[in-house]
């Protein structure tokens, strides 16, 4: 009787631990404690409470569960660590970005252990964030690699040491350097600090000035900054200018004797009215038969820049040129970009070629690739080459708005893309203007190139340019928006045949596998749900988007062309931008979504850019009759190419960056500016400014009439007792409230604003209490508590989040 009885318990014991496990496992996504897995299971007598607390011990010693420090329980989950790098959004969270996992991994601020933005580390996969989330969160357990060594930033001098405020927004502590560490550098010096003690625990960065930049707010410490933030080179190193010196100007004979020969036929070259590297021509020939010779002349940087030399070596580590507010810093020395490399007018020049047989209707019958000279008839800039057409189509008369900030072109009509027949090229009507004809058939060819694009799929992005007027200091005179015409984009659509029809070349030359290696450039279809994010912004402006894969380019096409000319045009273009994946490097040929092509490279900048200079060699290899190339080796230099263009687009995008601002602190305190809210945060709403395309915060703490909740599923904030409502794409007027040059942010006010939100003591300090910053939180004069000397070295600042 005993031994069943006996049984009969183990066996309800068993039960009742594979229901608590059960209960676990079904909740996951946090911790319990025993009161709570108590109520769960509507437990209230206490032997059955005992049961329940030595069935989760015994669930916890076979590794079921996990005691955590606070003495919750949770699932033990099978051991899962990933490897990847530090994105640190705000002062509260980061994201580890991991290599082939669909999402990023969430760290709280607490659990970074030391990491900062850029570090590669491991992480421990803990729970999820929060329930209903597939986000992963997890802990940073070792710190891999440092993903950088070097910060810039402002230095504050005291009596007996020094700190570093960080330009860059993600990183979120100073760095403190001892007296002894400090040589030559004066208060409010821009610096360049090397880190020799990394966070740990208590204690904050350490480092020693590596270099002064000069004064902070000067043009040239700033943009030498901005390359030092992102580390890019702003100087050649020794021996890299004096090799590119060293090569003859002159081209032999027996060179030109291995080329095709095009000097005598009509070429010219289309550029920015400040360009000096010409790296691209065009030739026209009509042909006997009615078709036209179209020559895409690129310039031979190979010929120049051989593999092994100290040119090649220096052109792969910066992979491209860098194109900030007011310079340029040059892929290669400007004796080869400027110079021998550069397709100036009436000098011969060794080229790389694609040269089309094109009829009247936009076929292609013939094609060829292959080394030639040619001999630049002319050079002309964007703005004669439009003059010129102009001459068949003279633009409407329509009044240029111009003010001390905006400048803004006459629009050209696009030409609609349509299906059916292709249009036949026209001949202009005034045959005595010098390269009139010419231009005007390979205008007319570049519109049925575009139309063929987009009837087979391509996405019209017509993003906005932001160009600034700068005086002879680089401090902004002016900002206005760049508009894209038709000798832009003739030479756009000659570029992406070049660079389509190489790619195809490659690939089909050899008809089995393994297929010959080439450099691709890549971009793949949008993820589903950053599209369906968008189309839910682009309805709060009153457009739909398209979320079916069959139907995204004609959707988006649709949304292009209804925005055009309209205030939101710029946010929401940014925003389709944003939402498509980002084109890269690769020797995989998977196609390039936004342009439709299936097979896609860059063939015709290697002036500015090292996969160019890839092409051609890899492209000359095989017209030689080589076998395919080694893939693992080129698919470094691809990845390599792929990270140094997306540091060199921050760079650039900080540069503007820092243009707006500083031009919006030259601006009177109390002008009002019509802007459309861009954005929606738990700690305010971004705005863009329409008439500069400058984007700034308004604080929830700077919203006076009222206290707002942030409506996270509908993207607005909503007032608690007036119920007003501020969301994506809402127009708004704003003043100017502080402009942080440093960080290169702006606050904004509401113009009109109530001063007072009214309510008694209590409710000021709940709302101050939800939405002031850390920052706000301490004042300036407390900084030397944050700092204690010492051999230990626990020094730092508290000041985890700044505007």
């Amino acid at each position: 009787m005993t031994k069943q009885k006996n049984s009969k318990e183990e066996r309800f014991r068993e039960s009742v631990k594979n229901e608590i496990l059960s209960f676990f496992e079904l909740n996951d996504d946090r911790s319990w404690s025993l009161n709570q897995v108590h109520k769960a299971f509507a437990v209230r007598d206490r032997s059955t409470k005992e049961l329940f607390a030595t069935l989760v011990e015994v669930l916890t010693k076979d590794k079921k569960l996990i005691r955590q420090k606070d003495g919750n329980y949770i699932i033990d989950r099978v051991t899962e660590f990933v490897t990847g790098k530090v994105d640190h959004v705000n002062a509260r969270f980061a994201f580890v970005v991991v290599d082939g996992r669909e999402d990023d991994v969430w760290i709280s601020n607490q659990d970074l252990n030391g990491a900062i933005d850029g570090d590669i580390v491991k992480v421990l996969i803990s729970a999820k964030r929060k329930k209903g989330s597939d986000r992963a969160e997890g802990e940073v357990v070792e710190i891999l690699e440092h993903g950088r060594s070097e910060i810039v930033g402002t230095i504050e001098l005291l009596p007996n040491y020094a700190f570093v405020t960080p330009d860059s927004k993600r990183l979120y502590q100073d760095i403190f350097v001892p007296r002894e560490a400090l040589k030559d550098v004066k208060h409010g010096d821009k610096v360049i600090v090397k880190i020799t003690k990394w966070p740990l625990g208590e204690r904050k960065m350490e480092g020693i000035i590596q270099e002064v930049l000069g004064k902070a707010g000067e043009n040239n410490t700033e943009m030498h900054a901005i390359l030092a933030e992102f580390g890019l080179p702003y100087h050649f190193p020794e021996g890299v200018e004096q090799e590119a010196e060293d090569i003859s100007e002159k081209i032999p004979e027996a060179e030109i004797a291995k080329r095709k020969d095009m000097r005598g036929i009509t070429t010219f070259t289309i550029d920015p009215i400040d360009a000096k590297d010409f790296d691209d021509a065009l030739s026209f020939e009509q042909l006997e038969n009615g078709n036209y010779q179209i020559g895409i002349h690129i310039a031979d940087v190979t010929h120049y820049v051989q593999p092994n030399t100290i040119l090649e070596q220096e052109a792969f580590k910066r992979a491209t040129s860098v194109y900030l507010v007011d310079r340029v810093v040059p892929m290669l020395p400007e004796k080869l970009s400027n110079g021998l490399c550069s397709l100036r007018p009436n000098e011969d020049k060794l080229t790389f070629s694609a040269i089309f047989e094109i009829t009247s209707k936009g076929k292609i019958k013939n094609e060829w690739f292959g080394r030639t000279v040619i001999h630049s008839d002319k050079r002309f800039t964007y703005e004669e080459a439009q003059e010129v057409l102009d001459l068949n189509n003279p633009p409407a008369e329509v009044p240029a708005t111009v003010n001390e900030t905006t400048e803004v072109a006459t629009p050209v009509e696009e030409v609609k893309p349509k299906r059916g027949r292709k249009k036949k090229v026209e001949e202009p009507t005034t045959p005595d203007v010098p390269f009139l004809h010419e231009l005007t058939v390979l205008n007319n060819l570049a519109h049925i190139l575009r139309a063929e694009r987009f009837a087979n799929g391509a996405v019209n992005f017509e993003t906005v340019e932001v160009k600034f007027k700068l005086d002879e200091n680089g401090k902004p005179l002016g900002i206005y928006q760049k508009i894209r015409k038709d000798a832009h984009k003739l030479i756009e659509e000659f570029m992406l045949l070049a660079n389509k029809r190489v790619a195809e070349y490659v690939y089909k030359l050899r008809k089995k596998e393994p297929r010959n290696t080439m450099v691709y450039r890549i971009h793949e279809a949008p993820d589903p749900e950053k599209l369906r994010t968008f189309s839910t912004f682009a309805k709060k402006f009153g457009y739909s988007v398209a979320t079916e894969a069959a139907q995204i380019s004609s959707s988006f096409n649709q949304l292009m062309e209804g925005i055009e000319g309209k205030p939101e045009q710029n946010i929401l273009e940014s925003l389709a931008v944003r939402t498509m994946s980002k084109a890269k490097y690769s020797t995989d040929p998977i196609g390039h979504f936004g342009l439709a092509f299936p097979f896609y490279s860059h063939f015709t900048s290697p002036i500015r850019r090292y996969p160019d200079m890839m092409a051609h060699r890899m492209l000359q290899h095989y017209l030689d009759g080589g076998d395919p190339l080694e893939r693992a080796a080129w698919e470094v230099r691809c990845k390599h190419s792929s990270e140094m263009e997306k540091l060199a687009s921050e760079a650039e995008r900080a540069s503007i960056k820092y243009k707006q601002v500083e031009y919006m602190s030259m601006m009177e305190e109390e002008r009002v500016w019509d802007g459309i809210i861009s954005g929606v945060t738990e700690f305010g709403i971004f705005v863009e400014i329409t008439e500069t395309a400058s984007e700034g915060i308004v604080r929830m703490v700077d919203l006076k009439d009222d206290f707002y909740d942030f409506d996270r599923d509908n993207f607005r904030i909503v007032g608690q007792r007036n119920g007003k409502v501020y969301t994506f794409g809402d127009k708004v007027q704003v003043r100017v409230k502080e402009c942080n040059l440093a960080r290169r942010t702006m606050d904004l006010l509401l113009a009109g604003a109530n001063e007072s939100r009214g309510g008694g003591k209590k409710d000021k300090e709940r709302f101050n209490s939800r939405h002031r910053s850390k920052s706000d939180s301490r004042s300036r004069d407390n900084r030397k508590k944050d700092y204690k000397g010492g051999k230990d070295n626990k020094h730092g600042s508290d000041r985890k989040k700044r505007k």
